[in-house]
């Protein structure tokens, strides 16, 4: 939600109206001073061509390589003449093959500068973002080698030392190598920058004395700074930091959330077609964001891969303050007279901080999985969600009463739609005040939510960072009298204004205000709330309507009086992190649930914690059109549980757009329909008549493919892996998709979709890759092989969303429709086996109890199908079906028999197999062998395609437990 949209909204006769983003009160690179300072240095350098003389370089007298690192010390030449600044420098070879280079600044480590305004904010800068972000990987690789040369200094680290780093000595850079071809360069185009610490001088020049000599540099912002009428005190004077990072021979970049642009990153120096600015890390409440822009949004996760043909290299800059990212993308040919065919692209990244360390991992690949799987061990894994939060999710701002409330659950009840959860905005709370029930409107909470229950139904309820300030409210007293605000920057509680008005923000990185949260979600505090009471965290970049940038004053003092600047980004995380104990701290330790938590802002890490949303969007196609894009770069960064608002949550879609909306989400990670408080209401069963049947069609789509979300969601939880994974990532070969971001893969299921995003459209082209690998229709089996080209898929409003099945892929569905996922716990699965070009096949299904940490102990079942028939079999040799385990932990255990036991019968109904060869033809039968069950012969069916669809064959009723090992013999 948002300020400015509420005093819109009240002027407006009809959210029809477009209403853009204001410009005015979000800074552009030209305003934002450390930006402004940071290109003009790198203009200047490049300018200057092949006389730049980078002014940092590292001391050969002091380097050491022991232990798995090197350390030294980087002397920065000052243009004054004074002596050189001293820059200590860590670079770190971890066990996992990724490299770490950090840079500090001596004085200010030390403690030896002087602040201004007495303020009394930390000297140093911030080295605490790593206890917020990472929780392992860190261990160093002391196999590592090398020796310090004249001018440089070689690693070989890595896998099989297959990894270098070239350590130039002067002036300092470093090459990353792998398999002797250099992958990433720092500092290559000489635009490293990192601003030391100096007292301001005082140009009034009084009678008698010698004028100052002019600056050098513009210091204009280097002081104070001023936006929107807030000043920017800068105690600590400029202290921005910035680093080249050059991919050579890499054409495409993806990454860096959180923007509306494409998937593939666009140049950020002007040209056709590219961007004037760079790309803004500064989570900020924004408005009706654009489409197609580098401006900042909610969440940073600072992550970059650079792709090119089977080679994928990435580096994450751990840094919390404000960011930007310049890139610019430079061909080359490789022969004078080709005219640029043939030649390479190098993408010259140019990154920069407000403040903070200098702070980099490295990762060499080469696949896509072997950045994200190191990532995430350093960041850690998404979390494992409890099964009913990938159901579908119903909410709008707001339903006005509890019986509200429970006439939407029998609605859709009544119009036999699924779902899961139903959320409630901030009108449910008394005057705006959390931890409370406004009493006329929601009277009977507990009776609400008993009625939820019944069918295994959830409530979310939201809970922002922003405390009401107002005399007899227990929660702001309690936050006052115990210092567990933060502060502004005078050191004394901070107020701004937000949803309740005045207000004072719980500062989430003390370990006291962490104690306290936790204490309010205990259910006798929060009086109310069940065990399916779930929370959803807004307003967390902070949002202050009174702010600079709708934000908190940079100036501003958390736990240990480190400044907003140092920890903006971070701050929503930790918010989240706060919530998320609470949530584990509310139920008994030995019968804990996992938590679900919704944030809007976020950071690298807080996949560990729940779900996040793409924030406010608008009704609009442009809106729908960029979700997929924006949701595939969350992916790819390591926060797979995400989704975009379905129906767009400022305006009033039309019924297409509402219905195409549907049919997209239902393939979002995170499935939400969310509105504004004046926008037309506008629950799926209220779309009409003739919309409602695909409505429902999608939602049951869903909701019977929840078994493949739960496994791909699975393989996220414990390898990093994305659960909607673009085309460059399943095929890192096939140069002609990595730029595509319209359609996507559903995990490791082979579901490829491309969702009609368009208004008017009809149909949809799907890019194939240029294999022999075939791909069938999900509805009507329709056969389908690309070899690198678009296929025809028609994508009638009224009719089904355009997905396609690639061979060589099982996966597990559920297809009796029930009204919640929690009803459908001991239904029976269907297997759905896809042959490829050898009439092979192989796939996996999870399963666990879908909401408690047994998994971690072994209560689960993790079973891969395989599936085995070659075209050149003879008639006589069968083709088998088997089902193994996964799981290494055994039956021994109490908690691993008890799930067993719930689950024993459990099994699988139906077999269907597309692509069947025709030598199945009159086969009525098939042989089963289960575990611990003999033999048995069950009913076999085998259909001949017509008009392009392949031949199909079901096995009916195998009747074999999903939990067991068997195999089918055909």
């Amino acid at each position: 939600m948002n300020y400015l949209a509420l005093i819109l909204s009240l002027s407006l006769f009809t959210f029809d109206i477009a209403v853009a983003v204001k410009h005015e009160n979000f800074k552009t690179c030209d305003q934002s001073g450390f930006c402004k300072r940071n290109r003009a240095y790198a203009d200047r350098a490049t300018a200057s061509g092949s006389s730049w003389i980078p002014p940092y370089n590292l001391d050969p007298a002091t380097i050491s390589v022991k232990k798995g690192q090197l350390t030294g010390t980087i002397l920065k030449t000052l243009e004054e003449g004074s002596g050189p600044v001293r820059l200590p420098l860590t670079v770190s070879f971890l066990e996992s093959g990724v490299a770490r280079v950090t840079v500090d600044e001596e004085k200010r480590q030390k403690g030896e500068i002087e602040l201004r305004h007495g303020s009394s904010a930390r000297k140093e800068r911030w080295t605490g973002l790593q206890d917020w972000t990472i929780v392992g990987g860190l261990t160093v690789d002391q196999r590592v080698s090398g020796t310090p040369e004249k001018d440089r200094t070689i690693i070989s680290y890595g896998p099989a030392k297959k990894f270098k780093a070239v350590i130039k000595h002067s002036p300092f850079s470093i090459d990353f190598l792998r398999d002797k071809e250099i992958q990433i360069k720092f500092n290559a185009k000489g635009m490293m920058s990192m601003e030391h610490w100096r007292p301001k001088i005082d140009r009034e020049v009084k009678e008698g004395e010698t004028p100052a000599p002019e600056p050098t540099e513009d210091e204009s912002t280097w002081w104070e700074e001023s936006f929107g009428g807030n000043t920017d005190t800068k105690p600590r004077g400029p202290e921005s930091i910035g680093l080249d990072i050059v991919f050579p021979g890499y054409e495409h970049v993806y990454g860096i959330p959180e923007h509306a642009s494409p998937l593939s990153l666009k140049e950020t120096r002007g040209g056709s077609g590219q961007y004037d600015q760079p790309y803004r890390l500064y989570n900020s409440d924004v408005f009706e964001y654009e489409m197609d822009t580098p401006m900042t949004l909610y969440g940073a996760i600072p992550l970059m891969q650079a792709h090119r043909k089977d080679s994928t290299v990435g580096v994450f800059w751990l840094n919390a303050a404000e960011t930007w990212i310049d890139i610019v993308k430079t061909k080359s040919s490789s022969n004078p007279l080709s005219l640029g065919i043939g030649g390479t692209t190098d993408t010259q990244t140019h990154w920069f901080s407000e403040n903070g360390l200098l702070d980099v991992f490295v990762f060499l690949g080469p696949t896509p999985k072997d950045i994200i799987q190191p990532y995430s061990e350093l960041t850690g894994y998404s979390q494992m969600p409890q099964y009913f939060a990938l159901g579908f999710h119903q909410c709008r701002w707001n339903y006005v009463t509890d019986e509200d409330i429970k006439d939407v659950d029998r609605k859709f009840d009544k119009a036999k739609i699924p779902y899961d959860v139903i959320w409630l905005d901030i009108e449910y709370t008394e005057g705006k005040k959390y931890f409370t029930w406004d009493k006329d409107n929601f009277p009977n909470p507990i009776g609400m939510q008993n009625q939820l229950d019944e069918h295994g139904r959830k409530l979310v309820v939201i809970i922002d960072p922003h405390i009401k300030n107002e005399g007899n409210y227990p929660v702001v007293d309690a936050l006052k009298a115990q210092n567990l605000g933060v502060n502004n920057k005078e050191n004394s509680l901070f107020e701004g204004w937000c949803w309740p008005g005045s207000s004072h923000w719980i500062d989430a990185f003390n370990p006291s205000a962490l104690k306290w949260w936790k204490s309010l979600f205990a259910y006798s505090n929060f009086a109310g709330t069940t065990p399916n009471t779930f929370l959803w965290n807004d307003m967390n970049e902070p949002s202050v309507f009174n702010g600079p940038e709708t934000t908190m004053p940079k100036d501003n003092l958390h736990f240990g009086n480190w400044e907003h600047r140092d920890v903006h980004n971070v701050n929503g995380l930790t918010f989240v992190n706060a919530t998320y104990e609470a949530l584990l701290a509310r139920d008994d330790p030995k019968h804990q649930r996992r938590p679900f938590v919704l944030t809007r802002s976020f950071f690298a890490g807080s996949q560990r914690q729940g779900a996040m949303w793409t924030g406010d969007n608008l009704a609009s196609w442009s809106h729908l059109e960029a979700s997929i894009p924006m949701l595939l770069n969350q992916n790819i960064a390591g926060f797979s549980f995400s989704g975009a608002d379905v129906g767009g949550f400022f305006g009033n879609p039309s019924k297409e757009l509402q219905l195409r909306w549907f049919q997209a989400g239902a393939f979002y990670p995170f499935f939400r329909a969310h509105a504004h408080i004046d926008s037309r209401r506008r629950e799926p069963y209220l779309i009409g008549p003739e919309y409602i049947e695909p409505v429902t069609q999608a939602l049951r789509l869903r909701y019977s493919l929840l078994p493949a979300w739960y496994t791909a969601f699975r393989s996220a939880a414990t390898t990093g892996e994305p659960v909607m994974r673009p085309m460059f990532y399943v095929h890192p070969s096939d140069e002609a998709g990595f730029a595509i971001d319209d359609q996507f893969y559903v995990g490791d299921s082979g579901l490829l979709v491309k969702p009609a995003l368009k208004e008017g459209q009809t149909s949809v082209d799907i890019y194939l890759p240029p294999d022999a690998i075939p791909y069938y229709d999900y509805f009507t089996y329709q056969q389908y092989i690309g070899k690198g080209s678009t296929v025809h898929l028609d994508a009638p409003l009224t009719g089904k969303t355009p997905v396609l099945m690639r061979g060589g892929h099982i996966l597990a569905r559920k297809d009796r429709p029930r009204r919640s996922s929690a009803l459908m716990k001991h239904d029976p699965f269907t297997l759905v086996i896809v042959l490829d070009d050898g009439g092979n096949a192989k796939g996996d299904l999870y399963i666990d109890d879908g909401e408690s940490f047994e998994f971690q102990k072994g209560a689960f079942i993790h079973r891969q199908f395989t599936f085995s028939s070659s075209s050149q079999q003879a008639a006589d040799t069968p083709a088998v079906l088997a089902s193994t385990d996964l799981s290494s932990f055994g039956s021994s255990t109490k908690v691993i028999k008890t799930f067993l036991s719930d689950m024993k019968d459990v099994r699988v109904e139906k077999i269907i197999i597309i692509g069947a060869p025709a030598r199945w033809e009159g086969k009525q039968e098939v042989l089963i062998m289960e575990d611990g069950q003999g033999e048995k012969k069950v009913g076999f069916l085998w259909k001949k395609g017509e008009g392009g669809r392949a031949n199909w064959a079901v096995v009916r009723d195998p009747s074999v437990g999903v939990g067991r090992s068997w195999r089918v013999e055909i």
